[in-house]
């Protein structure tokens, strides 16, 4: 692969999102002006975007909340936001068997039916017992082995598939890393015998939040510090023409370039180019969507909730995985804190797993007054439902051996391809992630850095290795 240098390159950016932001910033830094993104919506943010509906509510696509591996990605929200964040620390729990179980599950067991943490606890034991020096076939073993028989049937099962929406048994588990609290079976038994609620696992034990206009302030606010004219919107890509090194877009333009650093969903891009025999490995890649239902409610919420972050669901009764009590973000969050409170559900779909797409505000509000999070639906005053077609990149048994050959392929035609969809790894595709995939893959190119994010994420998911940006701040 020969590319001209950053500074005589024509540069094309797709997707003004985390990744596409953090790109551009990061050129912007080293003084490259030679580069253009190019966003298909009339706004930046990308699915960390936020939305006002018209009752004066604003919405996330999904519960996000701000906490960092990296000190680049602090230093610039520092920068961005100021003094202008709330701080909050996690309170999440689990809703089953009609109460609330902190979080994580697993170190909290003594919290269910006598049986039902009894069963957990044997399970647990016989995994310390029969550890096996054969690796798991998949993401149910793995559970199976780690948590045994009680607590996968009660909680890692059901729940998986409700937010994976595929079974377990189609997943991959070498995503893990930080993200499932491993099981320390003493622990777990001094927390059944000394009663103690224990909920201070977690890398985003404590995190942050802007106070007004949502995650999408951030976004917002990085997009303005770009020189005029960095961004084009309403550039939504018809198709790429990788041999040509050209961009056609949807209104007939079209685009140059010498190096392409895209962001949208890799499957999309192979989709859209001429590059017929990448297009069997794309079709390998599984994803979800997500349904991100919120209901802007009149009052204020019940004291069981006054405190709560987030809430999971892995029972059936309820259509949502998770629900953000999202007005305890930030009061801007409503149109008047004193008369107004919302909350956020979130639902995913997939083959495995169908939506009914007109019923799900409805099944949610049926849901909500089912678990007790609202009294009656007569308390709704807003509804908002944002559907991502794109929801969650799936870490499949085959996802390793499709991105393996997908980017390499990409890169050999001056196309990076980057991002929560653009590289397809969970693991790596929390907002920090993906704004440093886009500013390590510039630093790269700038012959200033490696590619940590994209290529170790266990070393930069290990609680708080900085991983820096490069010489400017």
């Amino acid at each position: 692969m020969n590319l001209p240098a950053l500074d005589r390159a024509r540069i094309a950016i797709i997707g003004a999102g985390p990744t596409g932001l953090g790109a551009a910033h990061r050129l912007h830094e080293l003084g490259i002006t030679n580069f253009t993104v190019f966003e298909k919506e009339s706004y930046a943010g990308g699915l960390a975007a936020s939305h006002l509906d018209r009752a004066g509510f604003t919405w996330d696509i999904g519960g996000h909340v701000q906490f960092s591996h990296y000190d680049y990605f602090d230093h610039l929200m520092d920068k961005l936001l100021c003094d202008q964040w709330l701080h909050h620390e996690r309170e999440a729990w689990v809703w089953m068997r009609d109460r609330f179980i902190p979080y994580p599950f697993q170190n909290n067991i003594r919290h269910l039916p006598p049986e039902e943490m009894r069963d957990c606890l044997r399970g647990l034991i016989t995994c310390v017992r029969n550890g096996s020096p054969i690796p798991p076939a998949n993401f149910e073993e793995w559970i199976q082995r780690s948590f045994g028989e009680g607590i996968a049937r009660y909680f890692m099962l059901p729940y998986n598939f409700k937010v994976w929406a595929y079974p377990p048994s189609e997943l991959a588990y070498s995503w893990i890393g930080e993200r499932v609290a491993q099981v320390d079976l003493e622990r777990v038994v001094l927390n059944i015998v000394e009663q103690r609620v224990d909920v201070s696992w977690g890398p985003n034990n404590t995190f942050r939040f802007p106070l007004r206009g949502g995650t999408g302030e951030i976004w917002r606010r990085l997009a303005a510090t770009l020189p005029a004219g960095a961004i084009e919107y309403g550039k939504a890509v018809a198709s790429v023409d990788a041999r040509q090194k050209q961009i056609r877009f949807t209104d007939g333009s079209t685009d140059k370039f010498d190096i392409l650093i895209s962001t949208m969903p890799v499957d999309d891009l192979v989709s859209l180019s001429d590059l017929d025999d990448l297009k069997p490995a794309a079709a390998k890649l599984c994803r979800s969507a997500t349904h991100v239902i919120g209901i802007g409610l009149k009052g204020a919420p019940g004291s069981h909730l006054k405190s709560k972050c987030w809430m999971y669901f892995p029972e059936d009764q309820t259509p949502f995985y998770r629900v953000t009590v999202f007005s305890n973000y930030s009061p801007n969050n409503v149109p008047d804190i004193h008369r107004y409170w919302s909350l956020m559900a979130e639902v995913s779909e997939s083959p495995a797993k169908p939506v009914e797409c007109a019923k799900v505000v409805e099944q949610t509000i049926s849901g909500m007054v089912e678990a007790r999070l609202i009294e009656k639906a007569a308390d709704v005053v807003s509804t908002w439902h944002f559907r991502a077609a794109h929801g969650y990149p799936t870490p499949s048994l085959g996802r390793d051996e499709a991105i393996g050959t997908l980017l390499p392929a990409l890169e050999r035609h001056g196309i990076f391809s980057r991002g929560r969809f653009g590289a397809w790894k969970y693991e790596v595709s929390n907002q920090d992630h993906s704004l440093m995939q886009g500013v390590e893959l510039v630093n790269r190119l700038a012959h200033e850095g490696e590619e940590v994010t994209l290529n170790d994420p266990n070393r930069v998911n290990r609680p708080r290795v900085a991983a820096k940006a490069g010489k400017s701040w």
